[in-house]
């Protein structure tokens, strides 16, 4: 009885496997994986700004959402940042810090 289930199953898998090539080679030559990365963004009401890569170092400002920053460079999960807002710079972490996922629809 089982094998009698599993048949239909086994089928259905290949059929659809199959047919999965024809939509690949109908899909357009320029993929939205070939953009630019998206901008960094706060992804939180405001994240501290530190002295060093480390929750523990002292705060040197806060980052707020509406501020303009740039990112010049990362360590482990540490983002080094200028705030041009308000001219701090320092470390912040990239939990709170990070650039947004592009959705390719293909």
């Amino acid at each position: 009885m089982l094998g009698a289930l599993a048949l239909p199953v086994l089928s259905a898998t290949t059929a659809s496997a199959a047919s999965v090539p024809t939509a690949a080679t109908a899909a357009p030559a320029v993929s939205c994986h070939n953009r630019p990365p998206l901008p960094y963004a706060v992804h939180a009401k405001a994240v501290t700004i530190r002295s060093k890569a480390s929750s523990k170092s002292t705060a040197l400002g806060v980052l707020y959402k509406s501020h303009k920053f740039t990112v010049s460079k990362k360590s482990g999960n540490w983002l080094y940042i200028t705030d041009k807002t308000t001219g701090v710079k320092g470390w912040v972490s990239d939990t709170y810090v990070y650039r947004d996922v592009r959705m390719c629809l293909d």
